[in-house]
């Protein structure tokens, strides 16, 4: 009885350790098969050109296709959705970025809460937006487009990707700390007719992100006024910031990934190490240096910290604006 016992006993125990040395061996494996990388806006913009960039570093270092899915709405709300209700088995992931801390104060209603049904897995870039005009525009600079303005109340308008994005939202900041009446005009990102719509001067203003836009300016199809950021930008560092002459403003945006609550703690930390590796890729650097970006590196719970401030300060600003969403 007593060897038979023990014999229980172990096998009980061996029993109770196969979880523990099962997701062990699933995360050195993962990923097994392709990945669902989830965006929330249109093909084209600046943080679909960010997540495909960085969905294609891991496909290569992890040995799987990473496949971008673009899920239009609601200021990424609908695609954010989506992935807190899938599997948390680490094969749906979603691009993070600020909209979704704008979101938290923005939207009175969400049906999730991301800090709660989100993992946060690692944060990747941060841009700066860029107040750019309508060639159509006669106005070169952020003091005569604020005296254009005050000038035309009401008859400029401003062009967004969507309610509540960081693009929208720079358009408001500064409309409330300029004092100025615009109107916003909200389009399914600013590729789907957007960018068309600025360079025929049927809108004439934006704060678009530079990673998206920047070759537009280059061109010379739209005119760059300056930067949103607090500090100029080593991609187009003849242009001054807007705090130039509105101290205090700064609305940067940036990207991050982030999995379904309860995704395996080894899964995350096997993405966040790939993620953090493009780091010191020296053509990974210098591509993010091209789009106008900066790396955002560090573990989990730094992003879990960096989400949680960037949502309380976007808090701020709805109140400020008064923005709202019906």
């Amino acid at each position: 009885m007593t060897l038979a016992r023990r014999a229980l006993l172990r096998l009980i125990a061996g029993t109770a350790a196969l979880p523990a040395a099962s997701r062990r061996s699933w995360a050195q494996v993962y990923p097994t098969r392709p990945v669902r990388f989830v965006v929330g806006f249109a093909p084209g913009g600046g943080g679909d050109i960010a997540t495909r960039l960085m969905g294609q570093w891991l496909s290569d270092r992890l040995g799987q296709q990473f496949v971008v899915e673009n899920r239009v709405g609601a200021s990424s709300n609908l695609a954010t959705e989506q992935v807190v209700r899938a599997p948390a088995d680490g094969y749906t992931l979603i691009q993070l970025n600020v909209a979704n801390a704008i979101n938290a104060s923005l939207y009175k209603n969400l049906s999730f809460n991301v800090l709660r049904d989100l993992a946060p897995v690692a944060s990747f870039m941060r841009v700066p937006n860029v107040m750019e005009v309508s060639p159509t525009v006669p106005i070169n600079t952020v003091p005569e487009f604020i005296a254009y303005a005050k000038a035309n109340p009401g008859k400029l308008m401003f062009a967004s990707s969507g309610v509540g994005t960081t693009i929208h939202m720079s358009g408001e900041l500064f409309r409330a700390m300029a004092g100025v009446d615009m109107l916003h005009v909200p389009y399914r990102g600013l590729a789907a007719g957007g960018y068309a719509d600025l360079m025929t001067g049927a809108v004439h203003v934006t704060f678009d992100n530079l990673p998206a836009s920047i070759e537009l300016i280059r061109a010379g199809k739209l005119r760059a006024l300056a930067v949103t950021s607090a500090t100029r930008s080593q991609a187009m560092p003849e242009l001054p910031t807007v705090a130039d002459v509105l101290p205090g403003y700064e609305a940067s945006a940036w990207y991050g990934i982030a999995a379904p609550a309860g995704t395996p703690a080894d899964i995350v930390e096997r993405l966040n190490q790939a993620l953090n590796a493009a780091f010191a890729d020296p053509r990974m650097k210098a591509r993010i240096a091209e789009l106008g970006g900066t790396p955002l590196p560090g573990s989990p719970a730094d992003f879990a910290k960096f989400f949680a401030s960037e949502t309380e300060k976007w808090a701020r600003v709805v109140k400020l604006s008064g923005a709202k969403v019906e």
